[in-house]
C-alpha cells in the first residue's frame, strides 16, 4: 500500500510517499481502508519534531474517514463508514496518512451519513472539536458571540456551524491582521476585530467567548465578556499552556463562566451528534483545499502559508 513515512524530522520535503506492507489484523484492533484524511496542525509539529514521545520513523495522521476492511469487532462490518480521530494514532503508532491503516477496536467509531465523501472528510478532528466548543458555550438567539483566532480551522468551523442553527446571532472575530477581513465576512462574521500584542481592540462585551488564543490572553478574554457570560478556552495558538497566578474569585467575580473541550473527549455518540447536526442544518463543511496523497508535501506546505484559510484534505481516490 501507499503511505507517507517519515523517517526523520524536518519539513515538508520529509513527507515521502512509500510503499509499505498492508497492516495485518491483529486481536483487538481492525483494518480500516482510508478514504481520506484531514491535515492538522499537531501533524506538523510533529513532522518538525516538536512531539517528544515520538519516535521515527513514522507515519503520521491523527485522523481518518474510512471504510472497515477487516475486523474482529462482533459489530463492525466488513465495508461499514467509520471515523477515528485521537488516540495514539500518528503518534505511538501508525496514522491515517495511508492507503490502509490498523487501529484500536475502540477507536474505530461507525457513522450513518448522507454527506458527500469530501464533507465527511472534512469533519473529524477540526469541526468535532468546535461542535464540542459550540454546546459548551450554550448559545441562545440573542446572544453577541465572539471567536479570538477567527482565521484558526476551529474558528471558522465554529462560524459555519454557529450560523447554521442561528444565522442572525451577531459573531465577531479576532484576528492580528486586518488582511482577511473579508474572508472573514463572507465565512460569516459580522464584524472582524483586531488583536494587537493580546489586547482586543474593541470596549465591546460578549455573551459567549471562544478563546483559541489561550491563556496568553485570557485575561483580556475575562475583560471582554459579560457579566455572566461563558467563555470556552479551547486553543493555545498564542503559545502558553498555563494560567499564571489565576485567582479565580478575583478573575470570574462577574459571574463568568469558564469551560473548555478537549478534542479527546470522544464516542460515537459524539460523532454521530456532529454528523446529524450538519445534514439537519445543511452546514457547509466542503474543504477549502483537496489534495491526493501524492501531493501530502504541498498540503503540508499550503496549510503552514498565510494563504491557508479553511480546512484541508487529502482525499484517497478508489482504485478498485
Amino acid at each position: 500500500m501507499k503511505a507517507v513515512l517519515v523517517k526523520e524530522a524536518g519539513g515538508p520535503e520529509v513527507l515521502q510517499v512509500v510503499e509499505v506492507p498492508k497492516p495485518t489484523v491483529k486481536e483487538g484492533w481492525t483494518l480500516v481502508k482510508v478514504q481520506g484524511f484531514g491535515i492538522n496542525h499537531s501533524e506538523i509539529f510533529t513532522r518538525q519534531g516538536l512531539s517528544p514521545s515520538v519516535q521515527f520513523p513514522r507515519i503520521l495522521g491523527i485522523e481518518c474517514v474510512g471504510l472497515v476492511e477487516e475486523t474482529n469487532r462482533p459489530d463492525l462490518q466488513v465495508g461499514q463508514q467509520v471515523i477515528s480521530i485521537m488516540g495514539e494514532m500518528g503518534r505511538a503508532f501508525d496514522g491515517g496518512y495511508a492507503e490502509y491503516v490498523l487501529l484500536p477496536d475502540e477507536q474505530v467509531y461507525p457513522v450513518r451519513t448522507g454527506l458527500a465523501l469530501e464533507s465527511l472528510i472534512a469533519l473529524p478532528e477540526t469541526y468535532y472539536t468546535a461542535f464540542g466548543s459550540y454546546f459548551n458555550l450554550k448559545i441562545e438567539e440573542g446572544n453577541r458571540v465572539l471567536v479570538r483566532a477567527a482565521t484558526s480551522g476551529v474558528g471558522l468551523a465554529f462560524a459555519k456551524l454557529l450560523k447554521g442553527q442561528f444565522p442572525n446571532v451577531y459573531l465577531a472575530g479576532s484576528s492580528r491582521s486586518l488582511s482577511k477581513e473579508m474572508q472573514l465576512k463572507e465565512a460569516g462574521f459580522d464584524q472582524v476585530i483586531l488583536d494587537k500584542d493580546g489586547v482586543l481592540q474593541t470596549e465591546e462585551q460578549f455573551d459567549k467567548v471562544l478563546d483559541l488564543v489561550g491563556p496568553s490572553a485570557i485575561f483580556d478574554t475575562f475583560a471582554r465578556t459579560a457579566d455572566g457570560g461563558i467563555i470556552c478556552s479551547f486553543g493555545l495558538l498564542g503559545g502558553q499552556w498555563t494560567i499564571p497566578d489565576f485567582d479565580p474569585i478575583e478573575m470570574l467575580y462577574r459571574n463568568l463562566y469558564l469551560t473548555t473541550f478537549a478534542s479527546g473527549n470522544v464516542s460515537q455518540s459524539k460523532l454521530q451528534a456532529l454528523v446529524d447536526f450538519v445534514e439537519r442544518y445543511q452546514v457547509d463543511v466542503r474543504p477549502e483545499k483537496v489534495f491526493s496523497i501524492e501531493q501530502i508535501q504541498d498540503a503540508h506546505a499550503y496549510l503552514e502559508s498565510s494563504q491557508f484559510f479553511g480546512k484541508v484534505i487529502v482525499k484517497i481516490e478508489d482504485k478498485e
